[in-house]
């Protein structure tokens, strides 16, 4: 009888290709879900719009455009320097890593004091979940349902990164653990990409 031989001959070097960490997996398991749940909503977005023969455009290029664009900005610039976070992680330089994600959670305060600003504008004009001064009610529970959610995703993650921050100081944070926290960041960021034409640039006032 021929001996099977071991799983770790099989790789010609003991490791096995799609091997992952159960954190990174988890992550991962998250992100897919919370990407459905994202696209549900964007697509009920894109349904309301185009089955409303009222949906409003009420943002104009300054300040509404200028400011959301300004957050884009704030937001792509946070998640370059996470990109510096994780290299740095990778080269074993703690410092480098602790310091760039600071950098990151300064990019995303700014957001979120940004888009509170944001917030309180349309606010005090009038604009509640359920009924706005311009169109289809429809238009302001589509766009606090979806910025709402996003800004409690990016707050979880200033939290996120302030916690792997302290940790990889402190020498208790693993590389993993930086890896997976930028993995988190980035769908954030991407997420806040769709949003952003959805609805912003669709409602430009004309």
């Amino acid at each position: 009888m021929i001996a099977t031989p071991p799983a770790a001959h099989l790789w010609n070097g003991g490791s096995s290709p799609y091997g992952v960490g159960h954190k990174k997996l988890g992550m991962w398991l998250f992100l897919v879900s919370d990407s459905i749940t994202f696209g549900a909503l964007l697509i009920s977005c894109m349904y309301a719009r185009v089955s409303s023969p009222n949906w409003p455009t009420p943002f104009p290029a300054w300040p509404s455009i200028a400011f959301a664009s300004l957050m884009t900005l704030c937001l792509l610039t946070s998640s370059l320097t996470m990109v510096f976070a994780v290299d740095a992680s990778k080269r074993g330089d703690r410092r480098a890593a602790v310091r760039n994600i600071l950098w990151t959670v300064l990019g995303g305060a700014a957001f979120m004091v940004l888009h509170a600003n944001e917030w309180l504008r349309l606010i005090a004009e009038g604009v509640r979940p359920w009924s706005n001064p311009w169109g289809a009610p429809l238009f302001s529970a589509a766009f606090f349902t979806l910025t709402g959610l996003h800004m409690v995703h990016v707050f979880t993650g200033l939290i996120y990164l302030l916690i792997v921050a302290t940790g990889t100081r402190s020498g208790k944070r693993t590389h993993e653990d930086v890896e997976i926290c930028g993995l988190y960041w980035h769908f954030v960021d991407l997420v806040w990409m769709f949003i952003f034409p959805l609805i912003y640039l669709m409602s430009v006032s004309q």
